[in-house]
C-alpha cells in the first residue's frame, strides 16, 4: 500500500510539472527572444538619432564615436548616402538578432547580436525551472512517504487488533488516528471487542453459576440413587425412584433457569405458586444434611400464602440461603413467612455468629465469602429473586436475617399461623 501512494504521488506530481514545465519553458524562450529583439530594435532607433543629430550638427560620424554608444557584444553597419559604410564591433556569425532602422536623410543602420546570448539565457532559465521541478518531485515523494505511513500505520494497528480478537483478547484499544474512515473501523473493532468480552464473561459466569446451583442437585441425586443401589425392598426402591426423578426435573429447571438467565437476565416466567410447596420440599432435601451435622432446619410462620414468581427460581434462592447457612451459620436455621403491605417475605435467619462488619454491604456481590468458598450462591440468588420482580436483602446481620420478598396474592380466606415442626 505504501508503494503505492507513492507511485501514485509521484505521477502525479510528475504530470503536473510536466504540463506546467513545458508551458513555462515555452512561454520563457518566447519571452526572453522577444527583449532581446526589443533590445536590439531599441539600440538601431537609439543609434540612427545619434547619427541624424550629428548630420545635423556637423560633427564627425566615425567608429570611435559610435562604438561609444553601442553595446561591445554588439555589430552595428551605419550607412550615410555619399559616404562610406561605417562598422563599429565584430560582426557575428551563424544566427543573429537583427534591427535595422532609416533615417530622414536616407541615413540606414544596421544592429546585429548572435543568438548565443538568448541561447544562454534560456539555458539559465531552463535550468532554474528545473531545479525547481526537482525540489517538487523530492517534496512530493517525502510527503507521499509520510502520508503513506500514516495512512498505512493504523492499518497495521487494526489489522493487529483484529488478529487479537481471532486470538481471544477482547480487550479494546480506544486508538484512533484522525483519520474519519479509518477512526470508524477502529469504533466498529473496539465495540466489537466489547461484545466479545461480555460473551466471554457471560460465557464464564453461566459456567461458574452451573457449578455451584448443580452440585446441591446432584448431590441429592447421588444420594437417592445409592439408597436405591442398597435396598431390596420394592417399595423403597419405588418411592426413592419417584424422589429422584422429581429431583430430576429441578435439575432440568436448574439448567434451563440458568440458560435463561444467561441470555437475559430480565427475563421471568413468574405465575402464581404455593408458597407452602416451594418450602416444604426444600425442608425435606436439606433436613437430611442439617441432621448429618447435629443442627435442626424448622419453619414457622402464615401458610396458605401464594405469591408471584417462578417455583423452581424461588426454589433455588431458598436453597442457596439454606446452604449458606449450613456452611457458615450455627445452631437452628429457621424459615418463618410473613406478609407485609402487598408482598410475601420468607425470611431465613440462624443462630451463628453473623455476617462480618466489613461484608454487610458487599454480601451479595460476586467473589464476596466470608470463608474459602466460591462467594456464588448469595449473588446468583439475588439474580434469579429480581429476574422475576422480587428481592433478597440482609436484614440483619447479627445473627444473620436474610429475607425474600415476593409479590402476594391475595386469598379469600384466614390466613393461620402455621406451627413450629
Amino acid at each position: 500500500m505504501r508503494r503505492r501512494l507513492i507511485n501514485s504521488t509521484l505521477a502525479v506530481v510528475l504530470v503536473v510539472i510536466a504540463v506546467f514545465g513545458v508551458s513555462l519553458v515555452i512561454v520563457e524562450t518566447r519571452t526572453i527572444s522577444a527583449s532581446a529583439q526589443e533590445s536590439v530594435e531599441s539600440e538601431a532607433l537609439r543609434l540612427i538619432s545619434v547619427v541624424e543629430s550629428r548630420l545635423l550638427g556637423e560633427e564627425a560620424i566615425n567608429s570611435g564615436v559610435l562604438a561609444e554608444q553601442i553595446d561591445p557584444a554588439r555589430y552595428a553597419l551605419i550607412e550615410i548616402p555619399g559616404r562610406e559604410p561605417i562598422s563599429v564591433g565584430d560582426r557575428p556569425t551563424g544566427s543573429v538578432l537583427r534591427a535595422t532602422e532609416t533615417g530622414e536623410g536616407g541615413e540606414k543602420v544596421t544592429v546585429e547580436e548572435s543568438r548565443s546570448s538568448v541561447t544562454r539565457e534560456v539555458g539559465r532559465t531552463l535550468l532554474i525551472i528545473g531545479a525547481v521541478a526537482l525540489l517538487a518531485i523530492v517534496s512530493a515523494v517525502l510527503l507521499a512517504v509520510r502520508q503513506a505511513n500514516r495512512l498505512a500505520s493504523p492499518l497495521t494497528d487494526l489489522a493487529e487488533t483484529a488478529e487479537r480478537l481471532g486470538s481471544g483478547d477482547p480487550r479494546p484499544r480506544h486508538k484512533r488516528y484522525g483519520v474519519p474512515e479509518l477512526d470508524r473501523v477502529a469504533d466498529v473493532l473496539d465495540s466489537s471487542a466489547e461484545r466479545i468480552a461480555r460473551m466471554l464473561t457471560a460465557e464464564r459466569r453461566l459456567a461458574a453459576d452451573a457449578s455451584h446451583q448443580l452440585r446441591t442437585p446432584l448431590t441429592a441425586l447421588s444420594m437417592r440413587i445409592e439408597e436405591i443401589s442398597v435396598t431390596d425392598d420394592p417399595e423403597t426402591v419405588k418411592e426413592e425412584a419417584n424422589i429422584a426423578l422429581t429431583q430430576v426435573e429441578r435439575l432440568t429447571d436448574v439448567v434451563e433457569r440458568l440458560l435463561t438467565n444467561s441470555r437475559d437476565p430480565r427475563t421471568g416466567s413468574a405465575v402464581v405458586f404455593d408458597l407452602d410447596e416451594v418450602i416444604k420440599q426444600q425442608i425435606e432435601e436439606w433436613r437430611p444434611a442439617y441432621r448429618s451435622t447435629g443442627r435442626a432446619l424448622v419453619c414457622s410462620g402464615k401458610h396458605g400464602l401464594r405469591a408471584v414468581g417462578t417455583p423452581g427460581a424461588v426454589a433455588q434462592v431458598l436453597a442457596a440461603l439454606i446452604e449458606n447457612s449450613l456452611m457458615h451459620g450455627g445452631g437452628t436455621v429457621a424459615l418463618r413467612t410473613r406478609v407485609t403491605g402487598n408482598q410475601v417475605v420468607v425470611e431465613v435467619t440462624d443462630e451463628g455468629p453473623g455476617v462480618p462488619a466489613e461484608l454487610g454491604a458487599r454480601i451479595f456481590e460476586r467473589a464476596i465469602s466470608g470463608r474459602n468458598s466460591t462467594g456464588i450462591g448469595l449473588a446468583v440468588a439475588r439474580d434469579l429473586a429480581e429476574a422475576d420482580g422480587g428481592r433478597l436483602e440482609l436484614l440483619q446481620q447479627h445473627p444473620a436475617v436474610f429475607a425474600l420478598f415476593l409479590s402476594r396474592v391475595p386469598v379469600d380466606r384466614k390466613i393461620p399461623e402455621r406451627p413450629v415442626r
